[in-house]
């Protein structure tokens, strides 16, 4: 591991590895499907669309391709990559081998923004469903910092605070929607916050990248600043960095990247919880190098999940949220487990 932490070489074939393999699983997650189609076609249509020429796919095939699968497994990607660096850039900050957007709350928070604005109307004409997103996210991660800096300000305080503001802003979702909510707008709403991926715009698919690689950008510009933060807030200040002002800055990246994914494809847990433990144990606790990486194996790792999510009960989809769980929640324990030996 040192060496290839090490190995600039290394590192460049990893990721160039990872690139291939995301593109790779996209063009066969496109395969997957009832509509019978092999990477011959995906690869005619893509001809196509480029020199402007006839694929010989069918208006409804073409349609399966561009309008239903490719932006689904582009918004996969987007969103597991987002999630991953959300994960990594938490664990770092409050120094918790366990915290991600989902286990403190932030997830549910930015659920409850969002349906705030879509059943009740609040800000719907102003800041939008991203918008309420981000403002619950912001007062999800308030509210846990503050109870957790009550109750003692240690690691696994903060945790424990996540659960309760989890809970709380859950219940809080289920209320709008119970009271809000004819029958038809509760299904839908219900299964959406399991986190699902279908049926994407290119809109949505755009946005969610965007915000994505800017975030990523912006951590990997303070990613010696997030090395430092992991040994904590004094070793951080004794280095020159401005603690209180990095803080806020990376919470609320993480804040906006989390809302962003949540609005667009709802609450995915588990996945900035497992990851960042994976790319760690592939290169190093270097966040200049960690932090693509994780970005990867999140866009990886979820490309396959919403595959066998769309898979697995056809034709019927399962909310991608559920399948994370079940990978995720024995993760979970093994990690805790770990941390319980230490």
């Amino acid at each position: 591991m040192i060496g290839l932490e090490r190995s600039p070489a290394r590192i460049a074939l990893l990721w160039l590895a990872g690139l291939a393999l995301i593109v790779v699983s996209i063009a066969g997650a496109l395969t997957i499907g009832p509509s019978g189609l092999g990477l011959s076609d995906v690869w005619a249509s893509f001809q196509a669309k480029i020199t402007g020429g006839d694929s010989g796919l069918s208006g409804i095939r073409e349609g399966i391709i561009w309008n239903l699968r490719l932006p689904q497994s582009l918004l996969a990607a987007a969103c597991g990559a987002g999630l991953a660096v959300c994960g990594a850039v938490l664990q770092s900050l409050l120094r918790n081998p366990l915290a991600d957007p989902f286990v403190l709350g932030v997830s549910s928070g930015a659920s409850l923004g969002a349906v705030s604005v879509v059943l009740l109307g609040v800000g719907a004409g102003v800041i939008g469903m991203a918008g309420g997103a981000f403002l619950g996210a912001v007062v999800a991660f308030a509210l846990v910092l503050l109870l957790a800096a009550l109750a003692g300000g240690t690691t696994d305080r903060v945790v424990l605070a996540g659960i309760a503001g989890t809970q709380l802003f859950s219940a809080l979702t289920s209320f709008v929607v119970y009271t809000a909510a004819d029958a038809e707008q509760t299904r839908g709403v219900l299964f959406w916050l399991l986190g699902s991926l279908a049926n994407p715009t290119w809109t949505e698919v755009s946005t969610c990248a965007a915000v994505t690689a800017a975030g990523l950008i912006v951590c990997l510009l303070c990613a010696s600043a997030l090395d430092a933060f992991t040994f904590g807030n004094d070793a951080a200040a004794s280095l020159g960095i401005h603690v209180g002002r990095t803080r806020i800055l990376l919470l609320g990246v993480t804040a906006l990247i989390t809302a962003v994914i949540v609005s667009v494809a709802g609450a995915i847990g588990f996945v900035g919880l497992v990851l960042p433990h994976a790319a760690r144990a592939l290169v190093g606790m270097r966040h200049r190098i960690m932090m693509p990486t994780v970005a990867l194996i999140g866009a990886l790792f979820l490309i396959w999940v919403d595959v066998l999510a769309r898979t697995i009960i056809a034709p019927e989809e399962l909310p991608v949220g559920v399948v994370t769980a079940i990978v995720g929640v024995p993760a979970f324990i093994v990690v805790l487990i770990r941390q319980g030996r230490r």
